[in-house]
């Protein structure tokens, strides 16, 4: 069986000196697709940041991409998180710069140099969120579905072994989130695993995948069927 991208193992989070979750178990093997769910302010932002390493792991194991969590240095965040993609609710694109310039940014800040190989990536990647089109359009010029596309082909530019998405449909009509989801989907089946966070129970219905729920200050694994 392949390695977990993600092993964690009685680990508490914390926010702000609040202990927010404890005791949590979590695995998370390639290609799995995740719904972590829950009610607002029960813990599900703070697992995401404990994953990308934006808050400390001081009780129980967190291995993530080969990283332990527990031990990581500063200077090593970066590195992990070249292993990680990330996508907000909000799409956090750069304004004053094209489709084109916002992935070449990232990838340029990521180690890329040469030319023809970053013209290259970039193309997979649109070609990946359908939107090879909008190569040279600015993100006003684009819809919210768009923007959350060009944020989503942003977080595969460095083949991440693990998709983080923060309410990723939260801004956007059904129509357009089950597009999101279709994408994310397909993702997941090509071997990246995908960790998503909602509040949307619909979409678990219509897109089926393991849940995991935070509630009373814990993870608990749930069946699919959510109330």
């Amino acid at each position: 069986m392949a390695e977990p991208v993600v092993l964690i193992e009685n680990i508490d989070v914390m926010q702000k000196n609040k202990l927010v979750l404890t005791g949590v178990n979590l695995s998370i093997y390639p290609g799995e697709f995740i719904y972590l769910i829950g009610k607002t302010g029960s813990g599900k932002s703070s697992l995401l940041q404990i994953i990308y390493a934006d808050l400390p792991v001081e009780k129980g194991i967190a291995i993530v991409s080969g990283y332990d969590l527990g031990r990581i240095k500063r200077k090593e965040v970066p590195f992990l998180r070249r292993k990680l993609g990330i996508v907000f609710q909000n799409y956090q694109l750069l304004e004053d710069r094209t489709v084109e310039e916002n992935l070449e940014f990232v990838l340029r800040a990521t180690g890329w140099k040469d030319k023809k190989a970053i013209k290259e990536r970039i193309a997979e990647v649109l070609g990946e969120v359908e939107l090879i089109s909008k190569l040279n359009f600015l993100p006003h010029r684009l819809s919210g579905g768009e923007q959350q596309r060009i944020a989503i082909a942003r977080a595969l530019l460095n083949k991440p072994q693990l998709l983080l998405a923060d309410e990723p449909t939260g801004n956007l009509d059904p129509e357009t989130s089950n597009g999101i989801m279709r994408i994310l989907f397909k993702i997941s089946q090509e071997g990246t695993a995908v960790l998503m966070a909602t509040h949307n129970y619909n979409l678990i219905h219509k897109f089926p995948g393991r849940v995991v729920k935070c509630e009373e200050g814990t993870l608990f694994s749930h069946t699919n069927k959510v109330n």
